[in-house]
């Protein structure tokens, strides 16, 4: 039985989309995604994010990546968690990326959270990737 981990080629579509100077990139609509390119547009990583649907009904995200002075600004974007290796934190024990200056981002009972509102929220859960 094959896995795909959908949420790592979601990243990966944003890390080479950022790489190579692209303007937009377009993957398919989860609330998963949504969630995290919400967060990532909250945070100043990406410009603008945005709901479209194609000829046959068919929903995807459009994303505006964002650039400052010609670079990229996502620097760098992992995943943390995998389908073979679940990772899961308690609040007090999410981890800081780079010393606070890139964001966690994860699931958790109240949804979709970056580090500092799950911290400040006081709710743990699983730590979906890290971006700086």
């Amino acid at each position: 039985m094959a896995v795909h981990d959908t949420i790592g080629d979601f990243l990966t579509t944003l890390r080479n989309a950022s790489a190579a100077g692209k303007d937009t990139c377009t993957v398919r609509y989860s609330k998963l995604r949504a969630g995290i390119a919400q967060i990532l547009l909250r945070d100043g990583y990406i410009s603008d994010v945005r709901e479209v649907e194609e000829i046959k009904g068919q929903r995807n995200l459009e994303i505006t990546l964002k650039y400052v002075d010609d670079a990229a600004a996502i620097v760098g974007i992992e995943r943390f968690s995998t389908p073979g290796r679940r990772l899961y934190a308690k609040y007090t024990d999410i981890p800081r990326v780079l010393g606070g200056l890139g964001t966690s981002i994860l699931t958790t009972s109240k949804g979709i959270l970056s580090d500092r509102d799950a911290r400040r929220e006081k709710v743990g859960g699983e730590v979906i990737c890290k971006v700086w």
